[in-house]
């Protein structure tokens, strides 16, 4: 049983009625009185999580039983309350529209106690397995929709250490795909170019962001830490890690449940398409490319430049800056644009 319903509201100006209704279920409920609807209706909307049934009169001085049932209908608590009309009223319009309001029966005057008990206690047993029913359905779904939760955070998290991993492997830190989730974050929503995009879909291409190089794992060591310029064979081997990223993300069959792969596949296999066409695997152009590969890209080639890599000192910004706007064909004008507004605050990310 729910204690915390456990109140019967009498409302009714008859002293009598009252009292014989209240003789009825004294010991079963804890009983509450109104000698008017105004008042009734005053401790419905204060005592709402309390109370079992509303026993309501229709012809009451102040406010009458059908404007009380309007009101209540009207804020929705007649589908949480099982109200029961209590009257010598029988004219068929006042009884269809108490109806018509929500009301769960009509029990007409004068009582017959054991009737009354029955009718009522009925309903409330009714109301209360109902509404035992939803909260346990409620409690199952938050309980699936949290392991689910979990589950894809597991999965999330293990294919975040493998490009952490990825990372160490190939003589940088982990720091790598974090500064590329925030810069391309940052571009998403400082600029124009995260317009549409809702707040979780910024979250997700961010996240994917990070998988972007995921596909280095099946590059040799020797290719991946080479300090000098690789040849045109190793640098074919190497461009393969595009396609091999995508492929590994596809692999993981827990990953396609999650709204970033749609993301991290295309971003894994596209971040070294080129806007003139000139890049790979598939070269693509222009608008091919889609938004969030391109954003990666940008980001990908800043941090590239600024930071040492076995093959190469870090240059200064100014100088990555004036690389990266100067190459022609390799980004948009509309990439460059938001690349440009934002670049001093992407300095923040490098300044530990």
């Amino acid at each position: 049983m729910d204690f915390s319903q456990n109140t019967i509201l009498i409302v009714d100006d008859s002293d009598v009625t009252r009292t014989i209704l209240k003789n009825i279920f004294e010991g079963q409920y804890e009983i509450d009185e109104a000698v008017n609807g105004q008042e009734g209706l005053r401790k419905i909307i204060e005592n709402k999580d309390r109370l079992s049934a509303v026993l309501l009169d229709v012809i009451m001085p102040v406010m009458n039983g059908i404007d009380v049932l309007r009101m209540i209908n009207a804020s929705g608590l007649t589908s949480k309350i099982p109200v029961f009309l209590i009257t010598a009223e029988s004219k068929d319009d006042t009884l269809k529209e108490a109806y018509n309001l929500g009301v769960m029966d009509i029990i007409l005057k004068p009582v017959v106690p054991f009737m009354v008990e029955r009718r009522i206690n009925s309903v409330i047993e009714l109301f209360r397995s109902r509404k035992a029913l939803s909260d346990e359905v409620v409690r199952q779904q938050s309980e699936i929709i949290k392991q689910s939760h979990q589950i894809l955070q597991l999965n999330m998290g293990m294919v975040e250490s493998l490009a952490t991993a990825i990372e160490f492997r190939s003589g940088e830190s982990g720091a790598h795909i974090r500064r590329i989730r925030s810069i391309t974050k940052l571009m998403l929503e400082q600029t124009e170019l995260g317009n549409g995009f809702s707040r979780d879909d910024i979250e997700q291409i961010a996240h994917a962001a990070m998988m972007h190089d995921v596909g280095k794992i099946a590059i040799s060591d020797v290719i991946l830490n080479k300090p000098g310029k690789l040849t045109d064979e190793e640098f074919e081997i190497m461009k393969t890690h595009t396609i091999q990223g995508a492929e590994l993300l596809e692999k993981i069959p827990q990953m396609k449940d999650h709204k970033a792969f749609k993301y991290a596949y295309d971003i894994a296999r596209h971040h070294h398409e080129r806007w003139d066409g000139n890049g790979y695997p598939d070269g693509l152009k222009g608008d091919d490319i889609s938004l969030w590969a391109q954003i990666v890209s940008i980001a990908d080639v800043y941090d590239a430049l600024v930071s040492k890599r076995v093959y190469k000192y870090a240059y200064a910004v100014n100088k990555a800056v004036e690389m990266i706007c100067g190459e022609c064909g390799e980004f948009s004008p509309r990439i460059l644009t938001a690349f440009i507004k934002v670049e001093k605050r992407i300095k923040w990310f490098y300044s530990d």
